[in-house]
């Protein structure tokens, strides 16, 4: 948005703002109750202001639209806020309205929306659609303004495989490779799953603790993956409830309702989950501009190595290049052999001089330290 757009998603600051203008040219108010505020804006400007979601009292709306206003109305009988102006938090996807202890799984909010979504497959009616759009354009605003304080070349990617178990030495070795790397000051950013995914976010969770990873591996390891689902999602809640949200390392998790079967890891401190995965891929990939971990996946992993090279290897700038380290050099040479695809199309490309394949999680650490060093952006942003 424009420099004069002001975005407004409470009703504390439709206030405060309010009492220092008669004119609302350019406010942007998402998903706020309004329906006490008819006389105030029935005393000033709306020619030029939007209005998403909100609500209002009886007549109001009709009269801001005769006046120059544009609203966007509020869509009835969907699960979730098409309009909603902030990234979710695991309470908000596992816990049902109202209450403040888990459930099962069937009753969450993420379980609602997910079985609404597939509600009209194949070709969903037009209003689904339009809801889904909304949601997803919501999202994308929301992490923008999450990440707006972030240097961007500080935000580290780890993908993998949503199958990798918690009682896997990998797991540990991933959830102790992003405590560093939060502890480095670098931010984690993953799919938002399980799997590869929630160790990594785990992992960063758990950053301002020494020492917690042992303990929360003897809660986790009790259930080995997410196809139990309410066991899986319960003991990382006792991870939570042992290690509290508002003290945790920060982290970010990209999850999608396109895979309803993999669950929304509960680590991550700040959530946007998308309906269409396509767009959810490619936020996922553009906002890993300090390099990108893949550890061990399968399909997806892969599509998101391909992905991301195809801008690395376009890059005019050197600075828009993101390393790229996979882990596992046997998997990633004999058994799904992307490395060699991969270095050979790196060759002669500015890319090469920051991709690698190496056998350890430990080694990824090193790497990414190593191009980071080498960076003139990362070392500047660093110093200062």
């Amino acid at each position: 948005m424009s420099r004069r757009t002001v975005e407004i998603h409470s009703l504390a600051e439709f206030d405060q703002l309010l009492a220092h203008t008669s004119a609302l040219n350019g406010w942007c108010v998402q998903a706020v109750d309004l329906s006490e505020r008819g006389d105030d804006l029935d005393r000033v400007i709306v020619r030029g202001a939007v209005f998403l979601g909100c609500r209002f009292a009886a007549g109001v709306e009709s009269e801001l639209r005769r006046r120059g206003g544009l609203i966007f109305p509020a869509l009835p009988s969907l699960p979730f806020d098409p309009y909603r102006p902030l990234p979710y938090t695991a309470d908000d996807l596992y816990l049902p309205a109202g209450q403040a202890r888990l459930g099962t799984y069937a009753e969450s909010p993420d379980a609602a929306i997910y079985a609404w979504s597939k509600e009209g497959l194949p070709v969903p009616p037009l209003d689904h659609s339009l809801a889904t759009a909304l949601h997803d354009h919501a999202m994308a605003d929301a992490l923008g303004e999450a990440l707006e304080d972030l240097d961007p070349r500080s935000v580290v990617g780890i993908m993998g495989g949503h199958a990798l178990s918690r009682r896997d030495d990998v797991y540990w070795q991933a959830a102790e490779l992003t405590s560093q790397l939060t502890a480095a000051g670098r931010v984690v950013l993953t799919g938002g799953g399980p799997g590869a995914m929630e160790a990594a976010n785990l992992g960063a969770y758990l950053s301002p603790w020494p020492g917690a990873l042992d303990e929360a591996r003897a809660i986790m390891i009790k259930v080995a993956d997410f196809r139990t689902i309410d066991d899986w999602v319960d003991t990382a809640f006792q991870v939570r409830d042992r290690w509290p949200s508002d003290r945790a390392g920060r982290s970010i998790g990209i999850p999608t309702w396109f895979y309803g079967h993999e669950p929304s890891n509960v680590f991550a401190t700040v959530i946007t989950k998308y309906f269409a995965n396509a767009l959810r891929e490619d936020t996922l990939l553009h906002r890993c501009r300090g390099g990108i971990v893949y550890l061990p996946g399968r399909a997806g992993t892969v599509q998101e190595i391909f992905q991301a090279v195809t801008e690395n290897y376009y890059a005019t700038d050197s600075t828009r290049i993101a390393p790229m380290i996979l882990v596992g050099r046997d998997y990633w040479t004999e058994q799904l052999p992307a490395w060699p695809l991969l270095s050979k199309l790196a060759e002669g490309r500015s890319m090469a001089k920051v991709i690698d394949c190496v056998d350890s999680v430990a080694e990824a650490f090193d790497r990414l330290e190593s191009f980071a060093v080498a960076d003139p952006v990362i070392r500047s942003s660093r110093r200062s």
